[in-house]
């Protein structure tokens, strides 16, 4: 595996499967995010295999209202989960020509479990593959350092909760 971009992990006081259950719900998505620009999941569905699909309605300042289609290339069941992020549908005008374009970055978890009780987690943004615009704008990846720890820290709180 490539070194991700970015990565940030967190060891929380809980077993792998509990953890992943959460993290192949896309509806839990909004839950755990830190970014505050998921809404919610086009549908309830599970994440199960590569392959899948999932939908999420989202909004930035910038963008308004988006839909963002996002395609499992990874999956392995309590340890690893990854997907490729393309917008499906956006209202304003200026951001058309984006939809149905990759932008080439990836989003991930992976899971190691400690102990019976306790797993690592690491939330990644992979950028190594985006044009250089993105890579700008996103500073590297560095713009998601700050929303992959209050995604890690919701996480941790949603896994206690459940």
């Amino acid at each position: 595996m490539a070194e991700p971009s970015i990565s940030v992990s967190r060891d929380i006081p809980a077993p792998a499967g509990r953890i992943f259950s959460v993290l192949a719900r896309p509806a839990a998505h909004p839950d755990v995010d830190g970014t505050g620009m998921l809404r919610t999941a086009v549908e309830d569905s599970v994440i199960s295999k590569v392959g899948d699909v999932f939908a999420m309605n989202m909004f930035n300042d910038e963008m308004g209202d988006y839909v963002m289609e996002n395609r499992v290339v990874e999956f392995e069941p309590e340890r690893r989960i990854v997907w490729e992020p393309v917008m499906r549908s956006i209202d304003k005008p200026e951001f058309q020509s984006d939809v149905g374009e990759p932008a080439h970055h990836q989003w991930g978890w992976q899971l190691e479990p400690m102990d019976a009780g306790r797993t690592r987690v690491t939330e990644f943004f992979d950028r190594s593959c985006s044009p250089d615009w993105l890579q700008r704008a996103v500073k590297w990846g560095e713009r998601w350092r700050p929303e992959i720890e209050a995604s890690l820290e919701n996480l941790e709180w949603l896994v206690a909760a459940s």
